[in-house]
């Protein structure tokens, strides 16, 4: 017996709303109160209403879809990321697309490509290794565009970052207001600009507190946790005067732990630290580390509603940029006391 097809009429008689209504909801338009927009979707999943996209489409000239350029499909950077713009595009009836650019110039041109070529109505981009140019040229390609943690003059209100500078002066002013003088920085790649941001903000709050920048205590290292044991292990085995460490993700932080570790050095006595991202894990590493919170929900959720509201043409007038908090916990000792 041939499946019988679930009109929109029997979604809204089933949902008790409008045609009109229903059709909002499919098509993603923001106008849809929020109790309209679950008893619909209500319906569609009792019902098992499948729309005709290729119709749907056509005469709304959308694909309903969104895509996501990151730089790696897992980790605790990303994953959230992705999990809460999803969640935000679901809500407007809008379908995810993820691709990945690892890294790689070529690898994040391609993505851009392939996303482009799906026709998806808007992309999220968080991009290392395209230059503003290019992407300011893939802008033109897409009828949304939000890109993440870098800022593009020409594309200033489709730019959604976090104040990295505040972040790492935060982080430090935390071990100065602790009364460490002798303060080195393990780094991410300063290829990077949220590395290089934050390694200006370590600069400014030595400076603020009359402590000269010593450029032998600044040591590049990584965002991921590839390399990063030898380099913290080889810092703190040479420490001298040092009495403390900003690093600059939670990852570093890990092998500066394992470091200590080694070298029979406690943290929280003897070497004291803040780090950057307040990853799941910073709450259960002992001594609780102490860390600059991301917000990485508030973040993947707001580029999801920048872009449903490009495509509803309500473009915010100036970028955004979200501020970091410090979240103290017991890895920094007071030499005050």
């Amino acid at each position: 017996m041939e499946k019988k097809t679930i009109t929109i009429k029997e979604v809204a008689e089933y949902a008790n709303v409008s045609q009109a209504t229903v059709s909002r909801v499919i098509n993603g338009q923001a106008s849809v109160k929020e109790k309209n927009l679950v008893k619909v979707q209500q319906a569609i999943e009792a019902l098992g209403y499948t729309p005709n996209l290729a119709a749907q489409a056509l005469a709304s000239s959308r694909s309903n879809s969104v895509g996501m350029l990151v730089g790696s499909l897992d980790g605790p950077f990303y994953g959230p990321l992705m999990h809460s713009a999803e969640d935000e595009l679901y809500r407007a009836g809008l379908h995810f697309i993820v691709t990945s650019g690892q890294e790689s110039e070529v690898k994040e041109r391609d993505a851009l490509n392939f996303l482009r070529s799906k026709q998806v109505d808007g992309a999220i981009v968080h991009s290392d290794k395209l230059s503003d140019d290019e992407l300011k040229q893939f802008a033109h390609g897409f009828k949304a565009l939000v890109v993440l943690n870098r800022f593009i003059p020409e594309l200033d209100h489709q730019c959604l970052s976090l104040d990295n500078e505040l972040g790492g002066y935060l982080a430090t002013k935390n071990l100065l207001d602790n009364g460490h003088r002798h303060i080195a920085c393990i780094t991410g790649p300063l290829s990077k600009p949220d590395a290089r941001d934050r390694l200006s903000g370590y600069i400014r709050a030595l400076a603020e507190h009359n402590v000269a920048y010593d450029p032998r205590l600044t040591i590049e290292g990584r965002f991921d946790h590839e390399g990063n044991f030898v380099k913290a292990y080889d810092l703190l085995a040479n420490a001298g005067t040092i009495t403390a460490v900003f690093c600059q993700n939670d990852n570093i932080a890990l092998a500066v732990y394992d470091a200590c570790a080694k070298l029979n050095l406690t943290i929280g006595e003897d070497i004291s630290l803040v780090s950057f991202d307040n990853d799941l894990m910073s709450s259960h590493m002992r001594p609780r580390l102490s860390t600059v919170g991301f917000p990485i929900y508030e973040m993947g959720k707001l580029a999801g509603k920048m872009i449903i509201d490009q495509l509803h043409e309500k473009q915010t007038l100036t970028s955004r940029k979200l501020v970091p908090q410090l979240v103290e916990r017991d890895s920094v000792k007071n030499l005050n006391a």
